[in-house]
């Protein structure tokens, strides 16, 4: 392997590496604008039928509450490489990777 093919491959490396933070980053951030703007959403997308049924009363605000945690959490483990080392021991063998 040529000197230049090894820097190109370690540059990829790299940029993935910051990509990844980066994607995750954005995604956390995502969940936390949903936390902080539930309101707002619920004012633009309406009641959920189903989130009132079971969560009760404000369940569409308990709903954006939640999957704004989820979102979040997901965004940080995405970023630090976790999510990725979860889903492949957990559910890889379902989709020919991992355990």
């Amino acid at each position: 392997m040529h000197l230049a093919e090894l820097r190109q491959c370690n540059l990829s490396n790299r940029l993935n590496f910051i990509m990844h933070i980066f994607t995750g980053l954005l995604i956390a951030v995502s969940g936390f604008l949903l936390i902080v703007y539930r309101e707002k959403v619920k004012g633009i997308t309406g009641d959920i039928p189903s989130a009132e049924h079971y969560l009760g009363p404000g369940g569409t605000y308990t709903f954006f509450l939640l999957f704004g945690v989820v979102i979040f959490m997901l965004g940080l483990m995405w970023a630090t490489g976790t999510f990725q080392s979860w889903f492949s021991g957990t559910l890889g063998r379902y989709f020919g990777g991992g355990a």
